[in-house]
């Protein structure tokens, strides 16, 4: 122990480990991006399918739900979306190669661009199921649960720069990508 401590105590030694613990740090917080929505108080096993097809109602639930972006309308106060809703990976986007869950409407108050918040874009919402309302999909009516959102993330495009995935491999063979 005595001989650690002096090695540890010698000039060019002990310097090392501070860039590398301030390079480790940085690295992690670098690695939290998406929403960090509190889930404890939420219905996780509630989707917009269930909700929809159920006359008993799940009125003044939370749920954080998300998806993708069918249709944006703004309206005086808010701004209305149509979601078409997927299961939630582990940092709550939206797993758009899982089987959709349904479609909801969520209201966001106040204004919200519609070019920013355009068909096809992925968004995860947080808030409270206020009621139910009848639609249509094409032809086809249909049944809406309406959430009012408390809180939302728009998630970037994955062809806009800087949003790609940092990627590591480790391994000995051939890579062919596009």
């Amino acid at each position: 122990m005595g001989d650690m401590i002096h090695r540890l105590q010698q000039p060019g030694r002990r310097r090392w480990w501070l860039p590398a613990a301030l390079v480790g740090v940085l690295g992690l917080v670098g690695c939290a991006t998406g929403p960090q929505f509190d889930t404890q108080d939420t219905l996780s096993m509630l989707t917009p399918s269930r909700v929809a097809m159920s006359d008993e109602g799940a009125t003044g639930e939370q749920v954080v739900w998300g998806g993708m972006i069918v249709n944006t309308r703004n309206l005086e106060e808010a701004t209305q979306l149509e979601i078409l809703a997927y299961p939630l990976d582990r940092r709550q986007r939206p797993r758009t190669e899982r089987t959709p869950q349904g479609r909801f409407m969520v209201r966001v108050p106040g204004y919200l661009e519609s070019v920013d918040y355009s068909p096809g874009r992925l968004l995860t919402v947080t808030g409270t199921l206020e009621r139910t309302v009848t639609g249509q999909v094409g032809e086809t009516p249909y049944r809406y649960p309406v959430l009012g959102a408390e809180d939302h993330y728009l998630w970037p495009r994955e062809d806009e720069p800087g949003t790609t995935r940092p990627r590591f491999n480790i391994g000995i063979g051939v890579i062919l990508s596009n």
